[in-house]
């Protein structure tokens, strides 16, 4: 794989220290609604931030509640305490319809699996965000965003008519189309052999260098995370441990490290 190229990035200016997202005092907490439950704390007083367009991955063993904090983040699942920011925007507190709303117009995801709409085509699928919210993609960037995809050719076709890897990369397109504060990705490529990964990954990887995206990945995949620009460490419902400039190897070293201290 390719380092991270940074020759790319638009206008050569320096990035943000911003955080295009960040928590304080997140915690979330299941099965306490009735006397007699068992709980789980999920996130146990997380304070973090992810600096605009930067590529971050979140690791960590199973059930240590990375899925979770990518969820509260996203305003996918609300937190029992604590407050979340995207773009200035604190979103824990949002009634249901203007949730809803930031999330359609600045927020991007990518799920496992895929989530596209099988009555629809390619570019249909691509401009469904924008299509909800009433508004004409900027042609220019879709342009750009679609080439950066590879799938031109393929745009009139529907979902059972492409391969894994080009419904998560249409998938992928969906997820930038209107330019969001910040692009979730929740184990995007689960479902992918090696050579679909290498391009859902590596268009993620030039979204950041390339058109200043925001990327946030859980992952459990030493290299997917190694396309990142940072590797957070998950274990309990905490960040324990952070790793900058990763590569597959040291990222699997410290797992390996991190699951002998959870067991």
């Amino acid at each position: 794989m390719c380092r991270k190229p940074r020759s790319g990035t638009v206008g050569s200016v320096q990035k943000s220290t911003t955080p295009a997202v960040h928590a304080t005092s997140l915690s979330k907490v299941y099965g306490a609604g009735s006397p007699g439950d068992v709980t789980v704390l999920a996130l146990d007083n997380v304070t973090v931030g992810f600096p605009r367009e930067r590529f971050t991955a979140i690791m960590g063993p199973s059930g240590s509640g990375k899925s979770t904090l990518l969820h509260c983040l996203a305003g996918l699942d609300k937190p029992t305490s604590g407050e979340v920011f995207i773009g200035g925007t604190e979103t824990s507190s949002l009634s249901d319809t203007r949730l809803t709303a930031l999330r359609r117009d600045r927020v991007g995801f990518v799920f496992q699996a895929f989530n596209l709409l099988p009555t629809l085509t390619a570019w249909e699928n691509i401009v469904l965000p924008l299509d909800l919210a009433g508004r004409r993609p900027d042609q220019a960037f879709a342009d750009t965003v679609i080439d950066g995809i590879g799938l031109r050719h393929r745009l009139g076709h529907k979902p059972n008519q492409l391969s894994g890897g080009q419904q998560q990369r249409v998938a992928c397109a969906r997820a930038l189309i209107t330019k969001p504060d910040v692009v979730f990705a929740d184990e995007p490529t689960g479902a992918l052999d090696s050579k679909s990964s290498a391009d859902v990954l590596g268009f993620l990887r030039r979204s950041v260098d390339e058109l200043g995206q925001t990327v946030v990945m859980v992952t459990h995949e030493p290299t997917a995370a190694a396309y990142a620009d940072r590797v957070l460490f998950f274990a309990d419902g905490r960040v324990v441990g952070e790793l900058a400039d990763p590569t597959a190897d040291r990222v699997l070293d410290r797992m390996k490290d991190l699951e002998k201290v959870v067991v």
